[in-house]
């Protein structure tokens, strides 16, 4: 359901994660690593979704780490609707094992 309103498939993942788990913190490799995607992807998505105040992100030596930033001004209706949809796509998915 995502997919219709956030095109990118990248994009969406990393909203879905930050969405999903607020206080999770990460750097671009780990985050390609969890949701198996190239690490040049992410990291153009993050610096997007940093731009636009959905991500905040602070050095530690070399490494950057984003994590959510709680205080955007759409944050919780933006993770209302990620966890509306996952709900909506375990529903879809059992309906259709139960129509198996």
């Amino acid at each position: 359901m995502l997919d219709v309103f956030i095109t990118s498939r990248v994009r969406r993942k990393i909203i879905v994660v930050y969405a999903k788990y607020p206080d999770f913190k990460t750097h671009v490799r780990g985050l390609a690593k969890l949701i198996k995607e190239d690490p040049g992807n992410i990291q153009r998505e993050l610096k997007r979704l940093e731009k636009v105040g959905f991500l905040s992100s602070e050095k530690q030596g070399n490494t950057k780490i984003y994590s959510t930033n709680k205080h955007f001004a759409i944050f919780k209706e933006l993770q209302s609707i990620v966890i509306k949809s996952q709900q909506a796509q375990q529903q879809k998915a059992k309906r259709a094992v139960g129509d198996a």
